[in-house]
C-alpha cells in the first residue's frame, strides 16, 4: 500500500470536514443526490467520450497502481547486477541465460536476455530505450483519463449550480424556499471542484510520478547491462548504477557495504 498516496487523501478530505464543522456547518448540508450524479456520472460519460471502452475497463486497475507501492527496489537491483557482473567476468556472458530465467523484473529479464544472445550494445540500447518509451506511452493513457477527469468535473459543478439557479428562480414567489435553493445549487460546484482537486488530479499526479521513478529505474538497468556486457568489473558496474540514485539512498548503499566490507574482514 502507497502509505503517502492513502494519508494524502485521508488529510485532504478530513481537512474539508473540519473546516465544514468549525464553520459550524453539518455533513447533512453537503449532501444533494441530484447534483452528485450529475457531477460524477457527467464527469464519466465526459471522460468516456475522449477514450474507449479498452481503456475504461483498465481503469480500476490504473487507480490500485496508484494507491499500490512500487515494488522496485533500486538497491537491490544494483546488487543483482553486481553478482551479474561477477559470475560474467568469471564464467562468461553465456553462464547468464539460466540465471535470467529466475528474474522477476521484465525489463531487467530482457536486457540480460539480448547481451546473452550476443546483441551489440548499441541496438540493446535501442531496444531498452524503445521499451522505456512504449512503458511511458502506455501509463499515459491511464494518467490522462483522470487528468480529463479532472478537467471536467468543475465544469459539470457549475453546470450543476446553473440548474439550480434556474429553478430557483423559478420559485421566486417562494422566498422562503429560496436560501434552501441557493444553497443546494452551490453544493454542485463544490462537488466538481473538491473531486477534481482531492481526487482526480492526485491521482493523475500520483501516477505520473509512478511513471518517472520507474524510468529512472529502468535507465538504471540500461546503464548496468551495458557495462556488464562490456565485461566491466563490478565495481564500475556498481559506480555507473549508483549515479542514478539520490544521495540519501548512495549513503544508505555505502553504510550497508561498509558494514559487509567490516564482516567480512572480520571473518578474515
Amino acid at each position: 500500500m502507497d502509505l503517502a498516496t492513502v494519508i494524502g487523501l485521508l488529510v485532504a478530505w478530513g481537512a474539508v470536514a473540519i473546516s465544514l464543522m468549525l464553520e459550524g456547518g453539518s455533513p447533512r448540508d453537503m449532501l444533494n443526490l441530484p447534483a452528485f450524479i450529475l457531477v460524477v456520472f457527467g464527469t464519466a460519460g465526459a471522460t468516456m467520450v475522449g477514450t474507449n471502452v479498452k481503456v475504461l475497463m483498465s481503469i480500476p486497475a490504473v487507480f490500485k497502481s496508484a494507491l499500490v507501492s512500487n515494488n522496485l527496489d533500486p538497491l537491490a537491483v544494483i546488487d543483482l547486477m553486481v553478482g551479474f557482473a561477477r559470475k560474467a567476468r568469471t564464467e562468461g556472458i553465456l553462464s547468464l541465460e539460466e540465471a535470467s530465467k529466475n528474474i522477476k523484473n521484465r525489463f531487467l529479464r530482457k536486457g540480460i536476455e539480448l547481451i546473452v544472445d550476443g546483441t551489440p550494445s548499441v541496438m540493446v540500447r535501442e531496444i531498452l530505450e524503445t521499451e522505456i518509451v512504449a512503458m511511458q506511452e502506455r501509463h499515459k493513457v491511464g494518467e490522462n483519463v483522470f487528468t480529463t477527469a479532472g478537467g471536467f468535473s468543475p465544469t459539470l459543478g457549475i453546470i450543476g449550480t446553473v440548474m439550480g439557479l434556474i429553478g430557483m428562480l423559478a420559485k421566486l414567489n417562494e422566498p422562503g424556499k429560496m436560501g434552501h435553493a441557493i444553497a443546494a445549487a452551490f453544493t454542485a460546484t463544490l462537488y466538481g471542484v473538491a473531486l477534481a482537486n482531492l481526487v482526480y488530479l492526485p491521482i493523475a499526479a500520483k501516477l505520473r510520478a509512478k511513471t518517472a521513478e520507474e524510468v529512472v529505474i529502468c535507465e538504471m538497468i540500461i546503464e548496468g547491462v551495458l557495462s556488464v556486457q562490456a565485461g566491466d568489473n563490478p565495481r564500475t558496474v556498481e559506480m555507473r548504477m549508483m549515479a542514478y540514485l539520490p544521495p540519501s539512498l548512495k549513503r544508505r548503499s555505502s553504510e550497508v557495504r561498509h558494514a559487509l566490507d567490516d564482516r567480512e574482514a572480520r571473518a578474515a
